[in-house]
C-alpha cells in the first residue's frame, strides 16, 4: 500500500478501512483495477460501499480522459523562515515518494464536466504538498500556517447570532424557527438564559444531545476574587444605582451556585470540593454530555446548566445552579434540515462583566454571517438595548468580520389590548396594520444611524414582525402572517448556498496568497502583518471554479513555473 491510497481514503473519509486495503496490498495500481466484487469485500457496510464507488468511478474517469500524467511539483512551498536562498525554496518532491502521491492528474478537459468532488480531491492534494514543505522551524507565521492547512479539513458552518434583551422572546423564536417547541425553555418572567447556547444538527444519531462546555478553575478562582473585591469595597462606599444593580447581579450569581449568605464566605470555602460533587467535569477540564430522546427530556436536564430561576421547569425549588460556571453550550437536534449547515447561537440577554465572556461575545459577533437582533414589538424603538446591541456589535462584523445580513425582529406581534371587542378578522386586520407602522418606525431608526450604515446597506437590513406562539398554535392570525415561515426559508437558503468544496478552495486560496506574500518580503514585523491579513483574506468567498484557477496559478508561481493555461474546462 502506498501514500498515495492512504491519503485518497482519508481525503474521501474512509480512513476506518486503511487497514483493510492494507492488508490486501492495495497500491495506486491495484486500486484501479478494483472491481465491484472485491470492494464489496474489502468495504462490506453498503452505506460507504457505494459512496466509495461514487468516488472511485469519479477517479478512474478522470485518469481515462487524461492519461497522461505530469511530475510532482518542483516548487511546493515558499520559506517562512526568513531565508532568501533561491535554493531552499525549490525542492524536489520526486526523491519523497514516502511522503507525498505519486502521480497528479489533471481534470477532464471537457467543458462542463467539472464536479465539486474532482476539484476538492485536487486542491486538498496541492494543500497536502504545501503543508509537507512549511519549514520546520518553531515561529509564528510556521505555526499559523500548520493550523489554517490542518483546519481546512473542518467544514465551515454558517452562523446566525441571536442577540436581545432578557424576556425579549429568543428562546421562543429560535423553538419556532427550527420547529422543536420544547427545546429552550421560555415562558418565565423571572427567568432568563444565562450562558452562550449553540444548536445545531446532530448528523450521527437521533438523539436531542448537549455538550456543556465549562470555564477552568482558575478562570472562577480569577472570577470570585473580582466578585468579593467588588461586594467588600462596595459595602464602604456610598451606594448609587449602578452599584446597588451590579451588587444584585453577583449576588444573583454566587448564590445560583452557592446558596445564600455565601458573599460572607472566603474565596478558599468557595472553592470546596463539595460544591463540584455533582460536576467532576469541571475539575478534569472536560465537557459534559447530556442526551435525551425528546427536546422536553433534554431540556429538563439542561436547565440547570443554562437558566437562572429560583425553580426548575416543573416549579420544584433547585438547591444548586451550575450557569455561573458554564463557558458554552452546545445542543445537537436530530432530523433537522434547517440546522444541517447553520449554528444559531444564543447568546445571553443579560450583561456579563466577566472580561473572558465579554471577550467570547465579541468573537462570536465576529464570525457570524447573519445577526438577528430581537426585541418587543410595542417597545422597538423605545428601548435603548436592542440600539446599543447594533450599535456595538456593528464594528465587529463591518470590517473585519463575516456578516452578510441583520435581521431586526420584533416578537409578540400578537399582543394587543383590547382584542376581545373586535372580530376574528378585525383582530388579523389590526395587527397587519400594526406590524407594518412598527416596521417603518424601525427602518426610519436605522436610517438614522449613520455610522452602522456605513457598514451596511439598506438591502442588508431587514425588519420581521413575529409571533411564535401564534405559528405554533394558530388562533388569530395565519401562519404566513407571523413571519416565522420567511425566517425558516432563509436559513433553508443558507444550507442550499453552503459547499463544503466552495468553503475549503476559497480558504485555500486564501492561504496560498498569503504564503506568497510572505516570500516576497523579509522582516518579522512584516510577517507579522501577513498573519493578520491571512485572516481577514480566508474569509473571501468566490465562485469555486474560479477560485481554483486561481490557486492553480498561485501554485505554479510558487513552483517557478509560469502560469500556463489551466488544462481543465472552467465553463461549468
Amino acid at each position: 500500500m502506498d501514500d498515495f491510497v492512504r491519503n485518497t481514503l482519508n481525503e474521501w473519509g474512509f480512513s476506518e478501512w486503511t487497514e483493510r486495503f492494507e492488508d490486501q496490498r492495495i497500491d495506486t495500481e491495484s486500486l484501479y483495477c478494483l472491481d465491484e466484487h472485491e470492494i464489496d469485500s474489502l468495504i462490506p457496510i453498503v452505506g460507504p460501499r457505494s459512496k466509495f464507488k461514487k468516488r472511485l468511478k469519479l477517479l478512474k474517469e478522470q485518469n481515462t480522459a487524461n492519461p497522461e500524467t505530469v511530475d510532482s511539483p518542483t516548487q511546493v512551498c515558499p520559506s517562512t523562515s526568513g531565508t532568501s536562498d533561491e535554493g531552499k525554496r525549490r525542492l524536489d518532491l520526486q526523491g519523497e515518494s514516502s511522503q507525498s502521491p505519486t502521480k497528479k492528474q489533471r481534470l477532464n478537459t471537457k467543458p462542463g464536466s467539472d464536479s465539486e468532488e474532482i476539484i476538492l480531491s485536487e486542491v486538498k492534494t496541492i494543500m497536502r504538498y504545501v503543508h509537507q514543505k512549511i519549514p520546520s522551524q518553531d515561529n509564528k507565521l510556521n505555526n499559523f500556517l500548520r493550523e489554517k492547512i490542518c483546519g481546512l479539513d473542518t467544514d465551515k458552518r454558517e452562523k446566525v447570532g441571536v442577540f436581545g434583551k432578557s424576556g425579549a422572546g429568543k428562546s421562543s423564536l429560535i423553538n419556532a424557527v427550527i420547529g422543536v417547541k420544547d427545546l429552550l425553555p421560555s415562558g418565565r418572567v423571572s427567568a432568563c438564559t444565562s450562558v452562550m447556547i449553540k444548536v445545531e444538527a446532530n448528523m450521527q444519531n437521533s438523539k436531542y444531545e448537549a455538550d456543556i462546555e465549562f470555564i477552568t478553575a482558575e478562570e472562577w478562582t480569577d472570577e470570585l476574587w473580582f466578585l468579593l473585591n467588588f461586594l467588600g469595597d462596595d459595602a464602604d462606599q456610598e451606594s448609587n444605582q449602578k452599584d446597588d444593580d451590579d451588587r444584585r447581579d453577583i449576588v444573583e450569581k454566587l448564590s445560583a451556585l452557592y446558596g445564600e449568605d455565601c458573599e460572607k464566605k472566603s474565596r478558599e470555602d468557595l472553592m470546596d470540593g463539595k460544591y463540584f460533587r455533582e460536576i467532576p467535569e469541571f475539575r478534569l477540564r472536560k465537557k459534559k454530555t447530556l442526551t435525551g430522546e425528546t427536546a422536553k427530556e433534554l431540556s429538563e436536564k439542561l436547565v440547570i446548566y443554562t437558566r437562572s430561576d429560583p425553580k426548575d421547569g416543573e416549579g420544584q425549588e433547585v438547591k444548586r445552579w451550575y450557569w455561573p460556571l458554564v463557558k458554552c453550550v452546545t445542543i445537537r437536534v436530530p432530523n433537522n434540515d434547517l440546522l444541517k449547515h447553520v449554528t444559531i447561537v444564543d447568546l445571553p440577554g443579560n450583561g456579563d462583566r466577566n472580561k473572558g465572556r465579554d471577550k467570547m461575545w465579541q468573537q462570536v459577533v465576529g464570525s457570524c454571517s447573519t445577526v438577528w437582533i430581537v426585541t418587543d414589538m410595542n417597545r422597538a424603538v423605545a428601548e435603548p438595548e436592542a440600539w446599543e446591541i447594533l450599535k456595538s456589535a456593528s464594528s465587529f462584523m463591518g470590517n473585519a468580520g463575516e456578516c452578510r445580513h441583520i435581521h431586526f425582529i420584533c416578537t409578540k406581534s400578537d399582543l394587543i389590548e383590547d382584542s376581545e371587542d373586535r372580530s376574528a378578522a378585525g383582530v388579523r386586520d389590526f395587527i397587519l396594520k400594526a406590524n407594518d407602522q412598527a416596521k417603518k418606525e424601525v427602518r426610519k431608526e436605522f436610517s438614522k444611524l449613520h455610522t452602522v450604515k456605513k457598514h451596511f446597506s439598506d438591502k442588508s437590513f431587514k425588519v420581521f414582525t413575529v409571533s411564535s406562539k401564534e405559528f405554533l398554535k394558530t388562533k388569530l392570525l395565519h401562519k404566513n402572517d407571523t413571519e416565522i415561515p420567511k425566517l425558516r426559508k432563509f436559513l433553508q437558503n443558507l444550507n442550499d448556498r453552503h459547499s463544503e468544496s466552495l468553503n475549503y478552495v476559497s480558504r485555500a486560496l486564501g492561504i496560498l496568497s498569503l504564503i506568497q506574500g510572505a516570500s516576497r518580503r523579509e522582516g518579522a514585523d512584516i510577517k507579522t502583518a501577513v498573519c493578520t491579513f491571512l485572516k481577514q483574506k480566508i474569509r473571501h468567498e468566490l465562485d469555486v471554479t474560479v477560485e481554483l484557477e486561481m490557486v492553480r496559478n498561485h501554485y505554479k508561481e510558487l513552483m517557478g513555473s509560469p502560469a500556463e493555461e489551466p488544462q481543465t474546462g472552467l465553463h461549468s
